[in-house]
């Protein structure tokens, strides 16, 4: 049930973004007076279509893995006479390529109206507060300390766990400095520090942008406190109930949740005698944690409970109300940060900087699909929009056969008065399919490795 619903959320995530890319080539190419043939979500056979009073025809095909728009073209078969001035090959050069870039802008307007949506609906986020600082770190180096709230970095406001999140993102594979701005609690001025980085985390498929920074998000602490029992698992086994509270093991003190995940993790298949309290009174069991194996092939211990997690302070939370038109000027900063951080990925990741292991394809875009769907609708717009983005920018990169391809042509073309000979065309065309299909077999490779 689980991979049907799977399935189900990737399709309908990719028609979005495959409608919205064909549509904007589609409006543009009816406004510059293109014939347009078909419109097209998908390949292959058709599974249903229909025609409109200007003769074109909407198919839905039984590949779900992309569409494409038919103009009338003479390069691609002969065109009446009466109907040569709609046909895409007669148009001017700035008609094409307003044609062609149409696709990938679509793709940006969508991911400002959903950017737009969840700004309008409220931004929350938890202030990134430092917890902890590892010894010998960049944090440390750079004299960040625990108690802190790092509100600037590279002199970009952080004002939550996220904001962060993507500062940091924008320096993986870096070398150099990098500067902060943090406050103390109860204080607003903002003390100036700088770290280095070297090649920072660029060996890592996935990186950990705290742990490499060497630093630890504040958090409440976390008490042994049993919410959830998995069926089947050592735990219930052992008779434990959602609301107990773990006091020891083995006569040894677990004061915090970590101290116990701690504890049964280096116990794979050893008798633990528990001790907890159930409605005020100190009860015992025996527990055997079950032996998994690692990815490594190393052996840890896990027993099958879930913990309660703590609400985190008030004062922790930021939120941020803007109106219509704030919203919307957020949504295309966004959305122009984070074209600009696809592209700076994209040249880290051929220069080495980046791991080519970053490189996902269909599986993990749809595990990601789902699991954002199942988090809620913010969720999933916000993952939606992300995605179109990429899809925008990857499209406008000037490799033949992407709409990029097709506009350096054109641009070629505009400036040098004629068409690229057909012969060099014909070329790019193959190399960059080759290209394409190599990137598309990494991604591939890179995603069944991960399963």
């Amino acid at each position: 049930m689980e991979l049907i619903s799977t399935i189900a959320i990737t399709l309908a995530t990719l028609a979005i973004l495959v409608a919205v890319h064909e549509y904007g080539h589609f409006w543009v190419a009816r406004r510059c007076g293109v014939k347009v043939l078909r419109f097209s979500i998908g390949f292959g056979k058709k599974l249903f279509s229909w025609q409109d009073k200007q003769g074109t025809e909407y198919v839905v095909a039984a590949i779900p893995l992309g569409g494409y728009v038919k103009m009338l073209d003479e390069r691609e078969g002969e065109v009446a006479p009466e109907e040569l001035d709609q046909a895409f090959n007669r148009k001017s050069v700035l008609q094409r390529i307003a044609v062609v870039a149409a696709g990938p802008l679509a793709n940006f307007v969508l991911a400002i109206v959903a950017f737009w949506f969840l700004f309008m609906s409220g931004e929350r986020g938890y202030a990134p507060v430092i917890g902890e600082v590892t010894p010998g770190s960049v944090a440390e180096v750079a004299g960040l300390e625990a108690g802190q709230e790092i509100v600037l970095v590279d002199g970009k406001e952080t004002a939550t766990w996220q904001a962060l999140s993507f500062a940091l993102l924008e320096r993986i594979g870096d070398s150099g400095t990098i500067s902060f701005g943090v406050t103390y609690p109860d204080s607003n001025v903002i003390y100036e520090s700088e770290g280095v980085l070297e090649n920072w985390l660029s060996d890592q498929e996935e990186p950990d942008l705290f742990g490499g920074l060497g630093i630890a998000m504040y958090t409440p602490e976390v008490p042994p406190l049993v919410d959830m029992v998995v069926g089947g698992s050592p735990a219930e086994k052992s008779g434990l109930q959602a609301g107990d509270l773990v006091l020891r093991a083995d006569g040894v003190g677990m004061l915090l949740w970590m101290d116990w995940v701690k504890y049964v993790r280096a116990r794979p298949g050893q008798t633990i005698e528990l001790e907890f309290l159930r409605d005020e009174q100190l009860r015992q069991t025996l527990i055997v944690p079950e032996s998994i194996a690692g990815e490594a092939g190393e052996k840890f211990g896990r027993v099958g409970l879930g913990v309660a997690i703590p609400e985190m302070p008030p004062e922790m939370l930021r939120e941020f109300d803007r109106g219509p038109l704030e919203a919307l000027l957020a949504g295309v900063i966004r959305t122009k940060d984070l074209s600009v951080f696809t592209l700076v990925s994209i040249k880290k990741m051929a220069t080495g900087l980046i791991s080519s292991k970053n490189l996902s394809g269909p599986i993990t875009i749809a595990k990601v699909a789902s699991a954002s769907a199942k988090s809620g609708l913010e969720s999933y717009i916000s993952f939606l929009a992300l995605l179109s983005v990429s899809l925008g920018v990857l499209n406008l990169l000037p490799i033949p056969v992407l709409d990029g391809g097709h506009l350096m042509y054109y641009l070629v073309e505009l400036l040098a008065g004629r068409p690229v000979p057909e012969k060099v065309q014909v070329v790019g065309y193959q190399m960059g399919l080759f290209l394409i299909l190599g990137i598309m077999m990494l991604a591939l490779y890179n995603d069944f490795s991960r399963l």
